[in-house]
């Protein structure tokens, strides 16, 4: 058995607000010069210079890459070795968040009720997942989501049948229905199986996974690959513009489900697509 103060989850979730919010995580960095390198449009190429160049003023000025800091999502894989000390771990990881929006002067967007739309005026309460895992450490996965690309977002409750060509279908909808509004190139987040909500908690977590890394499920891989070459067809392009980049990764996840059903969430992610991940 492994103890951890809860303190020590509040001043890492703090850094790692401000961190996600300040810089472009590595893998996505590499996605954006490799765009901007592969891109044959003349103004998609210009969109994605100008987004290089955002996001380098950004790390140079401490400010952040975007101005929707969005709601931060905290995915949380605890070790079932792991004893907490502390204050409640769901009152440290809100601490943290409260924290990292207010030293790091990002901007408050949470409500506290959805109709009444009063401010909580520190961006919490988070969204939160728990998982609980073999070992004795702790994975935080932080991970603001802005809501121009989450608005953007869908379910759909497939039948069986439709199969494979529907989930197709069902991804490429999403992203031509979206068009410029989740700001191109996007990451694109897909769960398959499970229920209603368990596809869209897959959806979400894929957006975390790094943009160069595929699928270990080969007709997932090949799925991942398919989309993707699909998607860049479509000539939404950089800003919604015109261009051969329009997504940078497709990264799907799957879940077994019920014979009677075929569930599919489908979660896109803006150009930053902001995730930090540590160990505790």
């Amino acid at each position: 058995m492994r103890t951890i103060q809860t303190s020590v989850i509040t001043e890492n979730i703090k850094e790692m607000c401000i961190e996600a919010n300040y810089y472009l995580s590595e893998d996505m960095k590499t996605a954006l010069d490799q765009a901007y390198e592969g891109e044959k449009n003349r103004l998609g190429k210009q969109i994605l210079n100008q987004l290089k160049e955002n996001l380098q003023i950004a790390g140079e000025d401490m400010i952040p890459i975007c101005q929707d800091t969005g709601m931060a999502v905290i995915f949380m894989e605890i070790g079932q070795d792991v004893h907490f000390e502390g204050s409640l771990l769901e009152d440290a990881i809100n601490e943290g968040v409260r924290l990292g929006y207010k030293e790091g002067y990002l901007r408050k967007s949470v409500v506290k009720d959805p109709l009444m739309r009063e401010n909580t005026k520190d961006n919490t309460p988070a969204v939160i997942y728990y998982e609980i895992v073999p070992g004795d450490k702790v994975k935080i996965t932080v991970a603001p989501k802005g809501f121009g690309s989450e608005n953007m977002s869908r379910v759909f409750m497939l039948k069986p049948a439709d199969g494979i060509d529907g989930v197709k279908e069902a991804v490429l909808a999403s992203v031509m229905d979206a068009g410029p509004n989740a700001c191109p190139p996007i990451v694109v987040g897909v769960g398959i199986g499970g229920t209603f909500e368990k596809c869209a908690w897959m959806a979400k977590k894929a957006l975390t996974r790094p943009a160069d890394q595929r699928s270990w499920i080969p007709y997932v891989k090949e799925l991942e690959k398919e989309l993707l070459d699909k998607i860049n067809k479509t000539g939404i392009g950089p800003g919604g513009l015109g261009g051969n980049t329009t997504a940078f990764a497709v990264n799907i996840e799957t879940y077994p489900t019920h014979i009677a059903g075929l569930p599919v969430a489908v979660n896109i992610c803006c150009h930053v697509n902001r995730h930090v991940v540590r160990m505790v």
